[in-house]
């Protein structure tokens, strides 16, 4: 469980970093990190990171997808946290 949850800070972490660097990017005109990149890792755990920090960078506020789909797939992944934890445990 410690690594677990030691994987699930680690990796919204990173999506909150994700949201910062490609802010700043947006802002200097320079190369962006992808779409699919803030996905992927809100699907690989970093959901919450991700919805954070665009509300803390105000980035990608505008598009529904965003702003529709990390808290969804956050959701998503608390209730299927909240069940795996309740059937493995004795």
């Amino acid at each position: 469980m410690t690594l677990f949850m030691l994987y699930f800070v680690i990796i919204n972490i990173v999506g909150f970093a994700l949201m910062g660097i490609d802010k700043k990017r947006a802002i200097r005109g320079a190369w962006r990190i992808s779409e699919a990149s803030f996905f992927l890792t809100a699907v690989l755990g970093g959901a919450l990171g991700c919805t954070l920090g665009m509300h803390r960078f105000r980035h990608k506020t505008r598009h529904w997808y965003f702003r529709y789909g990390l808290p969804t797939i956050f959701v998503v992944e608390l209730l299927l946290f909240l069940f795996c934890r309740k059937a493995l445990s004795p």
